[in-house]
């Protein structure tokens, strides 16, 4: 039997239901993999660290995290670590980076991902940030260190689009990307439509959980932004930054506008789209855009979905219904599967 351990930075709601898919599978990935999987380590910004290089209590450690808020200082695992003292120095196989996004710098993500990739180890990344500002530099080093970078849920989630183009598509050239890549702003697009008031339509989205205090990022386009960056570097090898992209929000869509469009027959959509240019260059334009009403990207019960155009198998399309936590957990849980697998060949 073969010891996994992970380090997880950041325990909201990614670690959480990473944690919960892993003590619901780890005798299972014993029986098929003979590997054990631990989580030795976990940082938290302000809410306490914990750390047992023979495995900590999950269970646990959610309860303390949702019932008291904190991890408990009494408690014989809790450390006194922050995020950067456990990747220098804990002991683990793999680290999580699940901190939250900083789109304009990356960091201290990306600090985390090049330490711990530095001392040898695996890493997967739910943080965009990282692999939208220092993709080619984070591959490069991984490569250079043999092992694995991965960052499944940076984009719709668990839905394996990274992945599949990965595992499923050798020798195919990406020449074009087209998706909805923000849930938030598909529901309020969508929302609009149906002709709910602005506050309403916020008050819904932060009950429902997938709404943060502050939505800037999602309504001026940079979290699109940031994910079709991730795409173009991850499946065009583009080497582009969030800066190289036409970025227009939905800020200055308004009801009328919506109204217009269905008039045309017409939804209306913040798009994000890369072409490779003639030239060979990759460019990225993420805008708000008028679909037909019978496309498949017009579809209301969709969360998100993603269209890859590519010279030997033609657009493959991938679609996501439902915005549940578990699929979040389940991008972290698949990176970590294929760690597993390519450790034990």
């Amino acid at each position: 039997m073969k010891k996994i351990s992970v380090a997880l930075l950041g325990f909201g709601v990614a670690g959480q239901a990473f944690s919960r898919i892993l003590m619901k599978t780890r005798d299972d990935i014993l029986r098929d993999t003979g590997c054990d999987v631990i989580v030795t380590a976990i940082a938290t910004g302000s809410r306490g660290s914990l750390y047992n290089t023979r495995g900590l209590d999950l269970k646990e450690a959610m309860r303390q995290i949702n019932d008291e808020g904190r991890f408990d200082v009494k408690y014989p695992d809790y450390s006194s670590m922050n995020a950067m003292e456990i990747v220098e120095s804990a002991d683990y196989d793999v680290i999580a980076e699940l901190t939250p996004l900083n789109i304009r710098t990356g960091l201290p993500a990306a600090d985390h991902i090049r330490r711990a990739l530095n001392r040898g180890k695996h890493v997967i990344s739910a943080n965009k940030g990282p692999v939208a500002r220092y993709y080619r530099e984070l591959k490069n080093l991984a490569s250079e260190k043999g092992v694995c970078l991965f960052f499944e849920t940076t984009v719709m989630a668990g839905t394996p689009l990274l992945n599949m183009a990965d595992e499923c598509l050798p020798y195919c050239k990406v020449d074009r990307i087209e998706g909805i890549l923000n849930a938030t702003t598909n529901y309020i697009l969508k929302e609009m439509a149906k002709g709910v008031p602005d506050d309403e339509i916020v008050r819904r989205g932060r009950e429902e959980g997938f709404m943060e205090a502050d939505i800037s990022m999602d309504t001026e386009g940079w979290d699109a932004t940031a994910k079709l960056t991730v795409l173009m570097n991850a499946l065009m090898d583009a080497d582009v930054t969030p800066d190289d992209i036409d970025r227009t929000g939905i800020g200055n869509v308004t009801a009328e506008d919506i109204e217009e469009a269905a008039e045309r027959g017409n939804v209306i959509k913040l798009m994000c789209v890369a072409q490779r240019n003639d030239d060979g260059t990759v460019s990225g334009k993420v805008a708000p855009a008028e679909i037909p009403a019978g496309d498949v990207f017009s579809d209301e019960n969709l969360v998100a979905v993603a269209s890859v155009y590519t010279d030997l198998m033609g657009k493959i399309t991938i679609l996501q219904y439902g915005l549940e936590t578990t699929q979040t957990g389940y991008g972290v849980f698949s990176d970590l599967i294929r760690i597993i697998k390519s450790i034990s060949k």
